[in-house]
């Protein structure tokens, strides 16, 4: 894998997403607010169909996915959209695109080195109250109850990308849509860790089954990621 200088000046988002991937997966960040991003020809039918917000964030996906290739050794090819909206990805490889108002984050491994990857990125802010039941089981929402009320807007956030990138992460094996109410998350923010526990029966993952997930509150921005390996 190809390594930049140290002195690289990364784009907003890239150390904190690097340090929660191990080198065989490579990540690539762009920012959805650029000019420079690009989708390839074959992967701009879908855009078509969106709003202007939704374009930028879409190219700002592929860019960052082909940089992610370049770094993973492999040739830029298209990452075109499943009928479910899901990136299809090139044959061998497996992979996770993320995107806030700021930062477009991918993730890409080999298919005989990883068998399902995760991740999430959002504005580091607190949940919208309003969301708070949708989101948190009661267990997740005792836990948030006895947090300084300072702490636990941006928990009940973390909590959201972590389900976000569990649900990612899962998706590619089970293809099973489903709702917040199916994982319990249960953060340590000491070590900067999470575990997603399948509160039912989903086709790969039967009910209790736990994956595990790391993440980062920095510069802004939380970070979630998950590797199930073959």
């Amino acid at each position: 894998m190809n390594l930049a200088p140290a002195d690289t000046e990364y784009p907003r988002g890239y150390t904190q997403a690097r340090a929660l991937f191990d080198e065989s997966i490579a990540v690539a960040v762009t920012d959805p607010r650029s000019a420079h991003n690009r989708a390839l020809p074959q992967e701009s039918g879908p855009m078509a169909r969106m709003a202007s917000i939704r374009q930028k964030a879409y190219t700002a996906g592929r860019s960052a996915a082909h940089s992610a290739m370049r770094e993973l050794g492999h040739p830029v090819a298209p990452v075109l959209m499943a009928p479910d909206r899901a990136p299809v990805w090139p044959r061998g490889l497996t992979g996770s695109i993320s995107h806030s108002q700021t930062c477009c984050i991918a993730a890409i491994g080999h298919m005989d080195r990883v068998a399902a990857l995760g991740v999430d990125v959002e504005e580091d802010s607190d949940l919208d109250h309003d969301l708070l039941s949708t989101v948190c089981t009661v267990d997740e929402r005792a836990w948030l109850s006895v947090l300084p009320q300072a702490q636990a807007g941006v928990m009940a956030k973390l909590i959201f990308s972590a389900k976000e990138c569990a649900y990612k992460c899962q998706y590619s094996r089970s293809k099973t849509l489903f709702g917040f109410d199916t994982l319990c998350v249960t953060p340590a923010p000491v070590s900067g860790r999470f575990e997603a526990t399948f509160l039912s029966d989903i086709p790969h993952f039967p009910v209790g089954t736990r994956l595990s997930g790391r993440f980062a509150i920095e510069d802004g921005l939380i970070i979630t990621a998950m590797t199930i390996r073959p």
